[in-house]
């Protein structure tokens, strides 16, 4: 197992052009919140946008859109007509990868939305990333595990990896499913279809605190969106991600930050591999 590096990362980032423009970076659409879980969205939504894609889209409920567009007024917003997760959004086509699960809830009508959604990204060739209730809705339904797109990525905390693998090892869930796992927890690992495993070297307790993962989420659909592949998407975002935790227990100590507050480190992550 490697572990994660500046020296291993650093030449995974993707340069960015003097003559180019917004479209060039990619767009991601976020599906996550309801009225129960507002906050997710918000948390997914400004990590998104830090994370160097060009576009970032949610589609959630009004109430959700409404205290994101708040904090994060560069976001464009898709209003799903119920207060959960109901419909697919229009046009899917557009977006360059979708991130679906924070805060999303687990009424049938959301089990019927996220099947749809992900045969269309899989129609459409669109990498997704898995997390929270979409993982808890594939693992009580294991026939969307067919469904998952190629390149895609799942970030599972350790009770949603138990209701995800059953009895089985995330090494072969990754070989059957083809996807890339991201192990959330101390020294998180990263797993790869292929068999390679990555240790991570940053995060710290200081970000056991409710929001951690989906900020997560928000910047490897980010960093998918801006055409990094699956893998190497993963791993500069756990990286990313637990060194800014590190930099705000350096700040603050592990006590006194919020996940709101993870969001605006991340830039520093970003710094220390340039």
């Amino acid at each position: 197992m490697r572990e994660l590096t500046p020296e291993l990362l650093k030449p995974l980032l993707l340069p960015r052009r003097n003559d180019s423009h917004k479209g060039n970076y990619g767009h991601l659409l976020l599906v996550c919140g309801s009225n129960a879980y507002s906050g997710a969205a918000v948390l997914a939504t400004g990590a998104a946008l830090k994370s160097g894609c060009g576009l970032v889209t949610l589609h959630s409920c009004a109430r959700a859109l409404q205290a994101t567009v708040n904090l994060f007024p560069s976001a464009m917003l898709s209003e799903d007509p119920a207060g959960h997760f109901s419909a697919v959004p229009e046009h899917l086509e557009k977006y360059s990868a979708i991130a679906v699960g924070p805060g999303l809830g687990k009424h049938p009508e959301t089990l019927e939305a996220l099947k749809a959604l992900m045969e269309c990204a899989g129609g459409a060739g669109i990498p997704m990333v898995l997390d929270a209730d979409a993982l808890n809705l594939i693992a009580a339904n294991p026939l969307l595990v067919p469904l998952i797109p190629a390149g895609s990525v799942m970030t599972p905390h350790a009770g949603e990896l138990r209701r995800l693998l059953g009895t089985g090892s995330p090494e072969e869930f990754s070989a059957r499913s083809g996807c890339v796992m991201v192990l959330k927890g101390f020294n998180s690992r990263v797993i790869a279809p292929g068999g390679e495993a990555f240790v991570n070297t940053t995060g710290n307790p200081g970000m056991a605190k409710g929001g951690s993962g989906d900020v997560l989420t928000g910047l490897i659909g980010g960093l998918l969106a801006r055409g990094h592949r699956a893998l190497d998407a993963a791993l500069l975002g756990t990286w990313i991600h637990g060194y800014a935790g590190d930099c705000l227990t350096a700040e603050c100590t592990a006590e006194s930050y919020s996940s709101l507050d993870l969001i605006g480190a991340l830039h520093k992550g970003f710094i220390a591999l340039f």
